[in-house]
């Protein structure tokens, strides 16, 4: 469990800092990170990061695929671990 969690930890600080510097190299006209990059690291577990720096940095919160895409991550892993949980995995 101590894996888990420190795996969600470090995916969402990745997320959060990836969504960051996208946003930074938006701003500077520099190399920008894929969006499929970005939701990747959303659908690997670091949506709450990604949310997050959505909203702290105010990055892709007017493009649909984040502003609907994200949540929707979010609700799916929200969905996986209540099935783990009742199963008796985690």
């Amino acid at each position: 469990m101590k894996f888990v969690i420190a795996y969600l930890v470090i995916i969402n600080v990745a997320a959060f800092l990836l969504f960051a510097y996208d946003k930074r190299q938006a701003k500077n006209g520099g190399w920008r990170v894929p969006e499929a990059t970005l939701l990747m690291s959303c659908f690997l577990g670091g949506s709450a990061g990604g949310l997050a720096a959505m909203n702290f940095c105010r990055h892709k919160t007017k493009k649909p695929l984040f502003y609907i895409g994200v949540p929707v991550i979010i609700a799916i892993h929200a969905l996986v671990l209540a099935f783990c949980y009742h199963k008796g995995l985690i």
